[in-house]
Parts: structure tokens; sequence; C-alpha cells
């Protein structure tokens, strides 16, 4: 019998990839395994936080391999990039209302309804606490809000061919600021956001764009 890794170690098969974070993707096996090892590992760090994030247990309650596991995300950080990862996926597209105070509302509301989830709002307080110390984590977190960023600048540039805004206006800025006070009253309130919260600070965006705060 092969001999079983310690938890939050990789195993001592020589075969064993060591993995970085959001490089890992399910080879032959089922889909059916990414989802349910994903989906205890969200379960772990909304209970328990990344401190509690471990291997063994992931595995343990996804009714998969350890060494499956331990082959195919190599580490709690190559877990954790592949969960968010997963999670920009899955993410709804962007609305189209027509209008930027539209399309901003439409996002602010996205991202209140997130984080006013018992499990997703737990969730993301451990990986924004583990992106603190963990440069690894950090990593991940950031390409997680790239891919959101990019699915929603569309939103501004329209807003720009469409007159709204002034040329050079920075898409990417605009839509970050919409989202920003949301997180802040989670972190810091320990609340979770109100759909008023979410158009306020919306409209904060669009009055601070038409301003040109965002224009480079």
């Amino acid at each position: 019998m092969p001999e079983q890794a310690e938890p939050g170690t990789a195993p001592s098969d020589p075969g064993a990839v060591q993995a970085e974070p959001g490089t890992v993707r399910p080879g032959g096996r089922t889909a059916r395994v990414r989802a349910a090892v994903l989906d205890a590992a969200g379960d772990v760090l909304a209970e328990q936080g990344f401190a509690h994030l471990d291997l063994a247990d992931v595995a343990r309650r996804a009714e998969v391999g350890k060494t499956t596991v331990y082959r195919r995300w190599g580490s709690d950080t190559g877990l954790v990039a592949d969960l968010l990862a997963d999670m920009a996926e899955q993410s709804l597209p962007r609305t189209d209302t027509g209008t930027l105070r539209g399309d901003l509302r439409a996002n602010a509301r996205l991202v209140r309804r997130t984080l006013a989830d018992p499990r997703q709002g737990a969730l993301f307080r451990a990986v924004i606490a583990a992106a603190t110390c963990d440069d690894k984590t950090s990593a991940a977190l950031r390409r997680f809000y790239e891919v959101r960023v990019t699915e929603w600048a569309p939103c501004v540039e329209q807003a720009v061919r469409r007159g709204e805004l002034s040329p050079g206006t920075d898409p990417a800025a605009v839509v970050r600021a919409v989202s920003a006070p949301l997180y802040y009253q989670l972190l810091t309130a320990g609340s979770a956001p109100t759909e008023a919260d979410a158009d306020q600070a919306a409209d904060a965006a669009v009055a601070a764009a038409e301003a040109g705060v965002y224009t480079v």
C-alpha cells in the first residue's frame, strides 16, 4: 500500500505534480469529481475559514480519494484558485439595460446578492482574509476579479459611445467603484449590504464617472 500523505502536504507519489493556483483542471475523470471537490472546499471555507481548509477533509466530504485530490490540486492554495476560477465561470453574465445607470445598478445588485447569501458571503470573507497573508491566494483572488471586471467593462464602453461619459473614461475603474463600497460594508460593518446600498453605490459611481473622476 502506498504511503498516505499527511493533510496539507503533497502525496509521496513521485508522479504527483505540485499544482499552481488556477492551473489545474480535471483530466480524464468526470467533471462531477471537480464539482464535488470544489463544493466541499467552499463549504469548509464558509464554515471554518481558510485556516481549516485541509485537502484530506475536503476529499472525505466530497467522497473522493485523497490521492485524486492531492494529485489534481496539489495544495490548499491550488484548490482555492480553482474554486475562484469556477465561481468566475459560473457568475451571471453582464446585464445590458441600455443605460449606464441601469447596467451599474444591475452589477451592484448582483454583488449584493452574492455577499448577502449566507454561504457565499462567508466564503468571500474567508478568501479575502486568506489573501491578506498568502500570496498565491491573493493572486487567485485578483484573477477572479479581473474576470468579473472584464465581463462588466463593456457597459462603460457602451456608455462612452452613447455619449453618456467622456472619452477616456477608465471602464475598469468605474466597475470597481461600484462594488468597492459593498465589500467595504461587509468587511467593516459585518453586515451584508442592502438593495438600497447597492443602488446608492451604483449611483455614486455614475455621478463620479459623469464628473470625469475616472477619465484618464
